[in-house]
């Protein structure tokens, strides 16, 4: 920290991520961390106001700065001049937003709608620090790290790609709920006994492979072994999912064991609630179970940018703590063993649970506002 750290002065930030959940919900609660310093001034909220982050940001609160930046088309052509234009009047844009607001510092979780106010940042003078939540930092976090003043990372092995001098290996930043909510009070809260409990998730968008295979073994799992089943289709794939599971169970909806969902708000009282879970492998998601303690069945998104989450399950698998499903291998047989495989073991189940817990890190959030205050000068 600075000599120069005035402890009395107030401070303005700007904090920026966006397009994915997982890369808005870390920098919400670093936001929300921010928020309770007696030292913060201000907080302004930069991303794509037709991306998810608008929405998020505004119900929590905070004041948004809009920047339109979309990804970067991974082929040559038009489409990436017309991205390359678009990216430089995004950065103008946030030059504009850093001379009328004069932040004393900007935070990033990475990705491409994180891209604009890092760079302005940069090309300003601005203390800059960026977060990448994967087992493999993305294009922007590689680019922008030795811009910055601060790199925090999710994972220890990710530092072997990044170029900085100062770098901390945090884990993800978590909302508060992870440390206070017992399981009985999050089961109560989503209307469920105190049992035990399978989520099946595929992220906010849902998994096709994951809820395809899930509708046809709600019922024996529900039925047979006495399960309650917390179901997360996703916005996007709830309507045929829906169908698909009144074929399937034409009963489900008067199962009180079953609660059914396009799409949890607080995903931190679903996970709290749960013993199992049946997930993508976003690092978020992965920080979340861990922080749960949730032994999970992890099905990596096969297209994600740099397969980094295959990279993240395996290196869950490689602690002991998750199981793991390629998704071209997820079928109502394949899922429905794995799942069986920890329900009539206890000693595995708590096992992977227990591994799970021991990769958590709570005081996540805490720790990267220390650092993001330590870089203003």
């Amino acid at each position: 920290m600075s000599d120069t750290y005035d402890n009395h002065k107030k401070y303005t930030y700007f904090i920026t991520g966006g397009g994915t959940g997982g890369h808005i919900y870390p920098a919400i609660a670093v936001c929300d961390e921010l928020k309770k310093d007696s030292e913060t001034r201000e907080i302004y909220y930069i991303g794509n106001p037709d991306n998810l982050e608008f929405e998020i940001a505004k119900k929590h609160g905070y004041k948004f700065l809009g920047v339109n930046v979309a990804g970067m088309p991974r082929t040559f052509g038009l489409k990436l001049a017309l991205w390359f234009f678009q990216l430089q009047w995004a950065i103008f844009k946030a030059l504009f937003y850093i001379k009328k607001y004069k932040p004393d510092a900007i935070f990033g979780t990475g990705g491409y709608v994180s891209a604009p106010a890092l760079f302005a940042g940069a090309i300003n003078g601005t203390p800059c620090m960026i977060h990448d939540c994967d087992a493999q930092p993305g294009i922007v976090s590689k680019y922008v790290a030795p811009q910055t003043k601060c790199v925090s990372l999710a994972f220890e092995g990710s530092k072997k790609f990044i170029k900085s001098d100062n770098i901390h290996i945090n884990g993800n930043p978590i909302r508060e709920e992870f440390k206070t909510l017992s399981k009985e009070q999050a089961r109560e809260k989503i209307g469920l006994e105190n049992k035990t409990t399978l989520c099946i998730m595929g992220g906010s968008q849902g998994a096709k492979s994951i809820n395809n295979a899930a509708v046809e073994i709600l019922k024996e799992l529900s039925e047979n072994h006495n399960l309650q089943i917390i179901f997360q289709s996703g916005k996007k794939n709830f309507e045929k999912t829906f169908a698909k599971l009144k074929e399937a169970y034409p009963e489900f909806e008067q199962n009180k064991n079953i609660v059914f969902k396009p799409y949890f708000d607080n995903m931190s009282t679903v996970l709290i609630a749960s013993d199992i879970a049946v997930s993508r492998a976003g690092s978020l998601s992965l920080s979340e179970i861990c922080a749960s303690g949730v032994a999970s069945i992890l099905v990596p998104y096969p297209h994600a940018a740099a397969d980094h989450q295959r990279k993240n399950a395996q290196y869950m698998v490689e602690k002991r703590a998750a199981l793991y499903l390629e998704d071209a291998d997820t079928t109502k047989d394949t899922l429905l063993i794995a799942i069986e495989q920890l329900l009539d073991s206890k000693e595995k189940l708590k096992t992977i649970q227990e591994n799970a817990k021991k990769l958590a890190k709570l005081d996540a959030t805490k720790d990267i506002v220390s650092q993001l205050k330590g870089i203003i000068s």
